[in-house]
């Protein structure tokens, strides 16, 4: 087996792999000796009969496609091997067969790779940083949602629903005089002012009366999930069959200690407040660090091959399908309730996939370019933090450890160390 590799256009290389005469009738004569059993010839027990034999029933080519996925089966993984400091591949091979005879096979595979990442400055640019303040409304909130939590609820009869009643409702929403799928509900029950329902439902049910009847007037957003809808008119024919107060405790120290574990109300707010700070830092950091990869992308150039674009777009998908699991939803079911099919939902993930795949590129290749490492001393740290946070020393903790969980203790050590490199070499602002 000889071959040439050759860069080829979208970010491929074209292996081209020639096989002689012997190495053709031998990869036919495996096909042969793997599938006879599957022939049957008149004058001959099935699987006995003759490679001959068979081929001159069958046609000469009936072991050609096996014998060619043999020969390029037993030779890319050793060519793959071979190249490794060449390139890097990133998906599944274009595999023709350019010549076909009897003293030889010539097979040609189109490889996508890694691409040639082309960045013209990562230091010395003008970035965005992110930072966020918790303010005493954010930690009143949380407050009032213990409040809500702890509420308890009272049945109204005397007087009309008012917002943050929960009332109970019959419904059948109609379009043109038509039901919608999905738009009709018995005994729902809906917390007024909590936009569970399009615009505009929730304010008109404000006022009715228990027992009472009412068409409720409304127009679905332009960017309704299903298509069908979308910026339609819509009459909710709506019954109010019951409506709920909440009853909410009175905030003391005694409530908050048995509701939170604090032992007043202030400890309490200051508990939330930190809490809420480190989210917000969380979010102030990934929001600068997005700053400064899309300020180095503007400034780079890569040809990104389409299985990159497309493992990233299923990468999302599957998020996106975890995340309908947790509400108890499944994906199919989604889709056919927004009657698209699951191609077209993909569609919408290839502008942020493209990002995404285009923001590691630029990871891999500064990380590469500054030399940044996770020393052992550094992941040995990072160890001995994880084993104190859980009460154990580390030599135990270590046993239980799985290898994976290493490799990601290192990653993040170097992604940490990429983006303080970043950030120190770059002119980071913060807007008044």
């Amino acid at each position: 087996m000889k071959y040439t590799t050759k860069a080829a256009e979208k970010s491929t290389v074209k292996i081209t792999i020639k096989f002689d005469g012997e190495e053709w009738k031998d990869a036919q004569q495996k096909a042969y000796l793997k599938l006879r059993g599957r022939f049957a010839v008149n004058g001959f027990r099935k699987g006995k009969a003759p490679k001959n034999v068979i081929e001159h029933a069958y046609g000469k080519g009936v072991f050609y496609e096996d014998a060619l996925n043999l020969l390029f089966s037993e030779s890319y993984g050793t060519i793959l091997e071979k190249d490794a400091k060449k390139y890097t591949v990133v998906g599944e091979p274009e595999v023709s067969v350019e010549k076909l005879e009897d003293d030889g096979v010539t097979m040609v595979a189109v490889v996508p790779v890694k691409p040639e990442v082309k960045i013209s400055s990562y230091k010395g640019i003008k970035i965005k940083e992110y930072a966020y303040n918790v303010n005493d409304e954010e930690i009143n909130a949380e407050v009032n949602r213990v409040l809500d939590r702890n509420a308890r609820k009272v049945a109204v009869e005397d007087r009309a629903a008012v917002n943050g009643d929960i009332v109970n409702i019959d419904f059948v929403g109609t379009v043109d005089g038509v039901k919608f799928e999905g738009g009709e509900a018995e005994g729902f029950d809906l917390t007024l002012g909590s936009g569970q329902f399009i615009p505009g439902f929730e304010d008109q049910v404000i006022g009715m009366n228990i027992g009472e009847t009412k068409d409720v007037n409304v127009t679905f957003p332009e960017n309704y999930q299903a298509e069908a809808l979308k910026g339609k008119a819509a009459v909710f024919a709506v019954k109010l069959n019951g409506i709920q107060a909440k009853e909410l405790p009175e905030l003391t120290d005694e409530f908050i200690k048995e509701a939170t574990g604090s032992e007043t109300v202030e400890a309490y707010k200051a508990k939330a407040k930190e809490r809420l700070q480190k989210q917000a830092d969380k979010r102030a950091n990934d929001a600068t660090e997005n700053s400064i990869l899309e300020a180095i992308a503007a400034n780079t150039e890569a040809e990104i091959p389409f299985a990159m674009i497309d493992r990233e777009i299923d990468s999302l998908v599957q998020k996106f399908e975890y995340q309908l699991m947790y509400q108890g939803l499944k994906l199919q079911d989604y889709l056919d309730f927004l009657k698209i099919t699951l191609a077209d939902f993909k569609k919408n993930y290839e502008e942020q996939a493209k990002k995404n795949v285009l923001h590691q590129l630029i990871i891999s290749q500064i990380i590469k370019e500054e030399n940044i490492e996770a020393t052992e001393e550094e992941v040995n740290a990072k160890v001995a933090e994880q084993a104190a946070s859980v009460g154990k020393e580390t030599e135990e903790y270590k046993k239980n450890m799985d290898p994976r969980q290493f490799d990601y203790i290192s990653s993040d050590i170097i992604i940490t160390k990429l983006f303080d490199f970043l950030k120190a070499n770059n002119e980071m602002y913060k807007e008044d």
